[in-house]
């Protein structure tokens, strides 16, 4: 029997929101799947499929076993996810569907015991940069984000208003201010929502928000 939702998903191959595996024997390297998913877009992950797209099919039990580890033991907080079975030509498909998190950052524990946060970029699980995670802390406490608007952000907003996607060393040696003053400031822009950042295997880029104007007492 064909199941045309299926190989309409393996015919997508693996992206951003989506990981083959051809089994699990590690539920520590699972977690990692499940923090980067939870802590970028979301995504599922299709067991018992191999790299190429053919399906070899699972015990789904076992599985599912598996995949309870990681998100419980191995994750921290841990992972919400969901279970789905697709059945065709006798083998056995157990899809994983991880939604977005509003508790990040999510960390998995590695064979040396540390706790270590993840993210989603293409089909690959990075790790998640110093600047990312202070991020998401800032956006987890109660009381917002408190920012003072001095000569440098005005720098650095009117910087980045001119030039698109530049990692924060190139920012800060541009608009003359330490990299770590830099970083903080990107960090309380980042979190109330004026600049995006980009993060990816060749590191991390930063940009105004397309609905951010700076206006021209500010520049």
């Amino acid at each position: 029997m064909v199941n045309t939702s299926l190989f309409k998903m393996i015919r997508e191959g693996e992206h951003q929101q989506q990981d083959f595996k051809f089994c699990i024997n590690d539920s520590r390297k699972i977690a990692r799947s499940l923090v980067a998913f939870a802590n970028t877009d979301g995504g599922r992950l299709l067991i018992g499929v191999k790299d190429n797209g053919n399906i070899a099919g699972v015990k789904t039990d076992e599985e599912y076993y598996m995949i309870e580890a990681a998100a419980r033991l191995y994750s921290k907080p841990e992972i919400e996810f969901e279970t789905r079975q697709w059945h065709t030509d006798g083998k056995t498909v157990l899809q994983i569907d991880i939604p977005p998190s509003p508790n990040k950052p999510h960390y998995a524990k590695d064979e040396n015991q540390k706790w270590l946060a993840y993210v989603r970029f293409e089909d690959q699980n990075i790790l998640a940069s110093r600047i990312l995670l202070e991020v998401w802390k800032k956006q987890q406490k109660p009381r917002g984000v408190f920012i003072r608007y001095t000569e440098e952000e005005q720098k650095l907003l009117h910087y980045l208003s001119t030039h698109e996607k530049l990692n924060p060393a190139r920012l800060a040696k541009a608009i003359s201010v330490s990299r770590w003053k830099t970083e903080r400031i990107l960090i309380n822009l980042i979190a109330i929502g004026v600049i995006e950042i980009e993060q990816s295997a060749n590191g991390l880029h930063c940009h105004l928000t397309d609905t951010f104007i700076l206006s021209e007492n500010n520049k």
